[in-house]
């Protein structure tokens, strides 16, 4: 009898045990397919892979002036302590290194989330049930120790370790570090393209200002001569050997000259302060030497072969980093579909009252939880981040291609257009020349009476804007070359 109900006690914990098995493989089996990720999108770099063998019709490569550091590109020391002091005070660089210091917290935090987290907890409380509960029920008739009933109302006081830890079985987390790292990286590009355009900009802007130094001393130079010009008309106008008009003609053009020098200096003081902006100070006189800015030959630059603007360029590099950061982001995004194990732990002291603590081993208390969770119905919130990663994945390789397409085409226009204004400086040098030679003629004739006001007059005015566009030309030769530097990755180290 007692046999059969035990064979039969049994069979009925197997039949029991076996739905209970059935229903827990059939929970996992529902959550494995629950959790089918979707695919994120193929992206194929076009723009990177036909990247032309050389620049327009450029023969030979040569070497690339895009890897020479900055302070043996420019070799005016005044500029070099500009830029020196501008590397050190420019807002936007110090924005940018706080912007990188973010990145690299946000890698020590994936990073720290591989790890378990422990913590030490301390705890008090006090808790009263209601007597007809089955907790009320069960602690009225219990005792505590011999002869010593539970408290009616029951203090709690623990003490003790706390351990949490997401076990990174599909290295959901391990990707999310490697887009962080990527993230980071790209931060230091970005830095490193602000300082190549920081220095590019500070340059051009010193240029600029030499050239209006040297403009401002070509408007005193023709000041100059038509005052003379103007004493000369006073004196034959008095002696009946012209007319009033020609007086007037010459008073006009030397007050347009004035006014010409009140507009330089307008110019001078503000690019005096665009420089002073950069380098993060407050409006000062910015040091240099005009007097050889028109002896300044420009460097000759070596653009290399184009696909070297893929290591060269900071932007470039940039845009390949968050390219990458934008793959792992999609790759961790879909990997939220799939279920998470997380493991719970405390291990300490608990009692109900404070002197019980010490009491070992009955005041020991642990607890070890595992858990594997993942989404079954009602995903959109994880969809809607997938489907975003996947976006700005496809963006960021949009992104990437237009920065080297950009890169490509503006290495192409800048050596196209310093070969032209070679041979604009050149003949505008030749046409100023002959200007020269002409006014000391015009102003002889004149005074001999053998050539009229208005002659002598055009022949100024025409002189004067052929040094100013000589100047002009001068300065936007020296921009250049710091453009094709700048575009070629040059600055940055």
């Amino acid at each position: 009898m007692n046999t059969s109900f035990k064979k039969l006690e049994s069979g009925s914990r197997l039949f029991m045990a076996r739905p209970k098995n059935i229903i827990a493989v059939a929970s996992i089996s529902l959550m494995l397919i629950g959790c089918k990720a979707p695919m994120a999108t193929q992206i194929q770099d076009q723009v990177k892979e036909t990247i032309p063998q050389n620049f327009g019709n450029q023969t030979t490569a040569g070497n690339n002036s895009g890897i020479t550091p900055w302070k043996q590109f420019f070799t005016d020391p005044n500029l070099v302590s500009l830029i020196d002091e501008a590397l050190k005070n420019n807002q936007e660089l110090l924005i940018t290194l706080q912007e990188i210091e973010i990145a690299k917290s946000d890698v020590m935090y994936k990073n720290g989330k591989l790890s378990p987290t422990v913590a030490a907890k301390l705890g008090a409380g006090v808790e009263k049930v209601g007597r007809y509960t089955s907790t009320g029920a069960g602690d009225a008739s219990t005792e505590i120790t011999d002869g010593k009933e539970v408290p009616e109302n029951l203090g709690n006081f623990e003490g003790g370790l706390v351990a949490n830890w997401e076990v990174d079985i599909w290295h959901k987390l391990r990707t999310e570090k490697k887009a962080a790292v990527a993230h980071y990286l790209s931060t230091v590009e970005g830095k490193n393209f602000v300082l190549s355009s920081l220095i590019s900009e500070v340059a051009n802007n010193y240029y600029e200002l030499l050239s209006l130094d040297n403009q401002l001393d070509i408007i005193h130079q023709y000041m100059d001569l038509q005052k003379k010009a103007l004493e000369v008309a006073t004196i034959q106008k008095e002696a009946m050997a012209t007319t009033e008009l020609a007086v007037k003609k010459f008073e006009a053009e030397l007050a347009k000259s004035n006014a010409t020098e009140y507009d330089l200096k307008q110019q001078m003081t503000e690019k005096e302060n665009e420089i002073n902006a950069l380098l993060g100070r407050y409006p000062q006189p910015i040091v240099r030497t005009k007097d050889s800015f028109m002896s300044i030959v420009p460097q000759t630059v070596y653009t290399g072969i184009p696909s070297e603007l893929l290591a060269n360029r900071p932007d470039i590099k940039q845009a390949e980093l968050e390219l990458q950061a934008a793959k792992l982001d999609v790759e961790a995004a879909r990997k939220e579909f799939y279920p998470s194990l997380e493991i719970n732990a405390t291990l300490g002291l608990e009692a109900f009252n404070p002197s019980y603590l010490v009491k070992l081993p009955e005041s020991i208390a642990y607890n070890l939880v595992g858990e594997l969770a993942g989404p079954l119905i009602n995903k959109t919130a994880i969809q809607a981040q997938f489907k975003t990663a996947d976006a700005k994945q496809i963006q960021a390789l949009y992104e990437y291609d237009k920065t080297i397409l950009s890169a490509y085409i503006d290495v192409a226009n800048q050596m196209s257009k310093i070969k032209n204004l070679d041979k604009y400086y050149e003949l505008k040098a030749q046409e100023s020349k002959a200007l020269d030679d002409g006014i000391g003629i015009a102003n002889q004739l004149f005074r001999n009476s053998r050539a009229d006001y208005l002659e002598v007059l055009m022949n100024q005015r025409d002189a004067l804007d052929a040094k100013m566009e000589l100047i002009e030309a001068k300065e936007r030769q020296l921009s250049t070359v710091v453009n094709i530097y700048k575009s070629l990755g040059g600055g940055w180290k």
